[in-house]
């Protein structure tokens, strides 16, 4: 059940396995992965020194030194005026700025040289930040990526408002339930008849909530997430308290609250009222993100289809498998080693490459373990990084 796309973390990390090969030449190897020399040799560098987590951490692209810093006084006037007018913004402080100081407006200073210095001296509060995405992105057909989500409660008189799901390519929406609550089965259920209706996506791209997201488990990971992966989806979590990442559902959401306030829905049955809107939604509506069209005029069923009983994931001849005891847990090498509780019972293949060994589930390499230290290190995700390919 291979995935017909690679993250860039998995093609990093194949490129340092395979160069880490005996008799392998690195140069053929970087043309094989589209890379320079210098580019694989970097990476291959990192890996001898780091492992694989020195591979898949990104590296700050800051310059040691910048020649054309804004002078000091530039930076201690604006400090000035922030704080006699801390409700301003950069753009509201830079005119007032350069009237005020006639040598300031012969100077090179931009908006966004305001906000860096009011970044820097920390005289942003958390509350005046209206951070965008990180960044902004669209499938280029449908079922690449759907979208899952839970409404706020407001309008529904519950714990929570429907589960929403939706393609991120057309704004179809496959599902829109109003379960009542986060429990683990209504989702899969809810899940499930759109898997079997719909198709399977190659990504689902959901926020760090309950029922899919556990912060004290390896990547977040939870039985739902597991049983998620075991159909070949790539499951990807949108940024801490970033909603905008998940714009399109939100959007959407929006848009619900509207119809549910002018329209009354929720002195009616609310089952049968979200399925109308969910018609209305899809069939009806002009949609501005796609060119004034409805979402089913861009959107088809998924040729890739749902297993009630999925196949257990076959692993490379090379690798060992191991199956994993009742913590999450397996021995290996005269020791015992934690992957995770929410694998608990799941068959997981382990990639040696000399001293240090990739434990895999399905084909995400979810920890590194160095036998010359004992050391067992959760890899980083990288979640939004496989949205850009």
């Amino acid at each position: 059940m291979p995935w017909e796309k690679l993250s860039v973390s998995d093609q990093r990390l194949r490129f340092v396995v395979r160069c880490s090969e005996p008799g392998v030449c690195v140069a053929e190897v970087c043309r094989d992965f589209g890379i320079s020399r210098q580019t694989g040799y970097t990476l291959l560098r990192r890996y001898r020194e780091g492992g694989a987590t020195a591979v898949l951490t990104e590296r700050s692209r800051r310059p040691h030194q910048s020649p054309r810093k804004a002078p000091e006084e530039i930076v201690e006037a604006i400090k000035e005026l922030r704080q006699e007018k801390p409700d301003w913004g950069a753009r509201k402080l830079l005119p007032v700025l350069l009237s005020g100081n006639p040598d300031l407006a012969r100077r090179p200073i931009s908006t966004t040289t305001v906000h860096r210095i009011l970044e820097r001296e920390g005289l942003i509060a958390p509350e005046d930040r209206r951070r965008p995405a990180v960044q902004r992105f669209e499938r280029s057909e449908p079922n690449e990526l759907w979208q899952m989500d839970f409404k706020g409660p407001q309008g529904f008189n519950k714990g929570t408002g429907p589960l929403s799901i939706q393609d991120d390519y057309s704004r179809f929406l496959l599902a829109l339930k109003a379960l009542g609550s986060m429990q683990i089965g209504a989702v899969r259920k809810t899940l499930r008849e759109a898997f079997h209706n719909s198709g399977l996506p190659e990504f689902l791209l959901m926020d760090h909530g309950t029922p899919w997201y556990n912060a004290y488990s390896p990547w977040g990971w939870t039985e739902l997430t597991v049983w998620i992966l075991q159909q070949g989806i790539r499951v990807i979590l949108s940024g801490v308290r970033h909603p905008q990442t998940q714009g399109k559902v939100e959007r959407m959401h929006g848009a619900l609250q509207q119809a549910l306030k002018k329209r009354k829905g929720s002195a009616i049955d609310q089952e049968k009222w979200l399925e109308e809107f969910r018609h209305e939604y899809n069939y009806v509506r002009p949609h501005a993100g796609i060119g004034m069209a409805v979402p089913a005029t861009r959107w088809k069923p998924s040729p890739r289809r749902y297993q009630d009983h999925p196949r257990e994931w076959e692993y490379p001849a090379a690798w060992q498998t191991h199956r994993l005891g009742g913590e999450g847990q397996f021995r290996w090498e005269k020791k015992r080693w934690e992957v995770s509780r929410a694998l608990r019972g799941q068959l997981v293949g382990v990639q040696r490459t000399g001293e240090r060994a990739l434990v895999h589930f399905c084909n995400v390499a979810l920890r590194e373990i160095d036998l010359a230290t004992g050391s067992n290190a959760v890899l980083p995700s990288n979640p939004l990084k496989d949205l850009q390919l």
